[in-house]
């Protein structure tokens, strides 16, 4: 290379790339393969994992900062380029970056030779797997482009907020409609968006169906809701003037700017998508204002499936087996017991079935929680028949362990593991979760029957009261809820109506059992609607074995 008929030296080179460097994206650089020397543009050091931007031994020094699963084929490639047997260097491998996760790259090289034979490679590494900053299908700008800006306003957001919107069920107009109708319903919605912004407020586009507009002009919380209620009605205008080909609806997060704590493109992202998945998880087609509260709650929940994932993979630590008696109604004498999940960790202590049950069901733990359950139960049922050779032992099933598991055949193994006659067992099923597995359980359900297997319905009386189960499922025993017996205990109408319910069920030769008997006048007043079968504290609270053993079972 020739400047002024001299040779520029490396050291030049170096103060070039010093120059130009913060008017490009990538990562220019030069290696000098005679003096073992690498000079990177000084942004990298904020990127990646180097502490400098200048440094020699480079194979050493690269193979601290190259993935490991990686670094073999660029010290080939890089040892051909040494040998001179090539002077092109291409390749897409990982660097690791600040924070030790691997980015994708692409480096490119041309290795130059100086008359005296040394030589050197000047090249530019791109991330390849960065956003991109601007959209051609809304014709906005992108997520990286919005990261630059909110990082020019450091250390401080103006008074204002960030209103982040998202296509409800987008998902669907692709796989209706195609991807390319999907694009122009994402360049309308951008237009729906624009319409109603004023001079000030600023639009990018997001991952997938998502956008955010930033207004730092002041405005309050009430401004936030009003436009987002414009935007709602500029996308209901669309759909109708698009004659309903894509029925569709938008939500919104508003995250003001003054619940910004930690100034972080990440922060402001976490947070704004925590309030837009908000807005979803409450019905769709509406707003949600971040409250401080609820992300705690959230933060706590999401940490509680991380220690109840861990419990489960320690050999189920910290659950535990309770049981709760259930009494003939007339005699008051043993009948059985409902088993019921308990679960203690050392950093919350005893943490209540309703925190804990539900994201067992969302993650699909209490699939193996259900299987571990079982045998408990059942291992105890046993015992106790060594007292009571009538017992019977009641199991709670999720619709998630019918819907996802082989539980029916799991019931039967272990009743003829445990040599346990079948008609000893009790399977407990919520009438909301009967709403989710109804196909699957009535398929399912003769095998359980025709073994000799019961089934409880539970919660009877709550929610939706179907029916026609009692006619399909033909189920042994109804349960009413405590909520419909509380309710009966202090409204003559719902006493009357558990009345009629109790003739109802016998009448179709089914027993009635009464949850949530409370006090020695509840069971006086719920025995003259004849209950076959009793439970609540009145009689005994949930316990572990042992206690179970000495409060219920030997004095019996």
């Amino acid at each position: 290379m020739k400047r002024n008929h001299q040779e520029i030296t490396i050291t030049q080179l170096c103060e070039m790339l010093g120059v130009l460097y913060p008017c490009m994206d990538d990562f220019p650089y030069i290696y000098d393969f005679d003096n073992d020397f690498y000079y990177i543009a000084p942004n990298a050091v904020q990127r990646f994992s180097l502490s400098e931007n200048s440094f020699h031994d480079v194979i050493h020094t690269l193979e601290k900062l190259v993935y490991p699963p990686d670094f073999e084929a660029l010290q080939n490639d890089l040892k051909q380029l040494l040998a001179e047997e090539k002077d092109f260097h291409n390749m897409q491998y990982r660097w690791m970056d600040s924070d030790g996760n691997p980015i994708w790259i692409n480096c490119r090289g041309r290795v130059v030779k100086n008359s005296d034979n040394s030589r050197y490679m000047l090249g530019c590494i791109n991330e390849i797997g960065t956003r991109q900053k601007a959209d051609n299908i809304s014709g906005l700008l992108g997520e990286s482009s919005l990261q630059n800006y909110l990082q020019e306003l450091y250390p401080l957001l103006p008074s204002g907020y960030l209103l982040r919107l998202g296509i409800d069920d987008f998902k669907g107009i692709n796989e209706k409609l195609g991807i390319e109708y999907g694009d122009m319903i994402l360049k309308k919605t951008a237009k729906c968006i624009s319409r109603c912004l004023l001079p000030g407020q600023q639009l990018y586009r997001l991952v997938a169906d998502e956008f955010m507009v930033l207004d730092f002009l002041g405005d309050s919380l009430d401004n936030a809701v009003a436009l987002y209620k414009q935007i709602r009605q500029s996308v209901d205008r669309f759909v109708e003037e698009n004659h309903y080909e894509a029925v569709f609806t938008i939500s919104g997060g508003i995250l003001p700017s003054s619940e910004v704590k930690n100034f972080s493109f990440s922060d402001i992202m976490k947070l704004s998508e925590f309030a837009l998945n908000e807005a979803k998880r409450r019905g769709k087609n509406q707003c949600y204002s971040f409250f401080q509260e609820d992300y705690d709650n959230f933060l706590k929940r999401r940490k509680l499936k991380q220690i109840l994932s861990r419990a489960v993979r320690n050999d189920f630590e910290g659950f535990e087996a309770y049981f709760q008696p259930l009494f003939y109604a007339d005699t008051h004498t043993l009948y059985g017991a409902e088993t019921l999940m308990r679960f203690r960790s050392d950093e919350h202590g005893m943490i209540p079935p309703i925190q804990f049950i539900p994201i067992l069901e969302e993650t699909g733990l209490i699939i193996p929680l259900g299987r571990w359950i079982l045998h408990q139960a059942l291992a105890a049922c046993k015992k106790i028949q060594q007292w009571i050779p009538d017992f019977r032992i009641s199991i709670n099933v999720s619709y998630i362990q019918i819907m996802k598991s082989n539980i029916i055949s799991e019931i039967l193994e272990a009743t003829n593991e445990y040599g346990i006659s079948a008609s000893s067992v009790v399977i407990e099923l919520t009438e909301s979760g009967m709403l989710e597995s109804d196909t699957h359980f009535s398929k399912l359900w003769p095998k359980l029957k025709e073994a000799g297997i019961r089934l409880a319905l539970d919660d009877f009386g709550t929610g939706y009261s179907n029916f026609h189960y009692l006619h399909d499922l033909q189920p042994d025993i109804i349960k009413i809820d405590r909520t419909f017996t509380a309710k009966a205990l202090k409204n003559e109408y719902e006493y009357t109506l558990l009345s009629l319910m109790s003739d109802l069920v016998h009448n179709l030769q089914l027993k009635m059992c009464i949850e949530g008997i409370e006090t020695e006048d509840e069971e006086s007043r719920m025995q003259n609607i004849s209950p076959d079968y009793s439970q609540g504290f009145y009689y005994g609270k949930p316990c572990p074995y042992d206690q179970f053993i000495e409060q219920f079972v030997k004095i019996q």
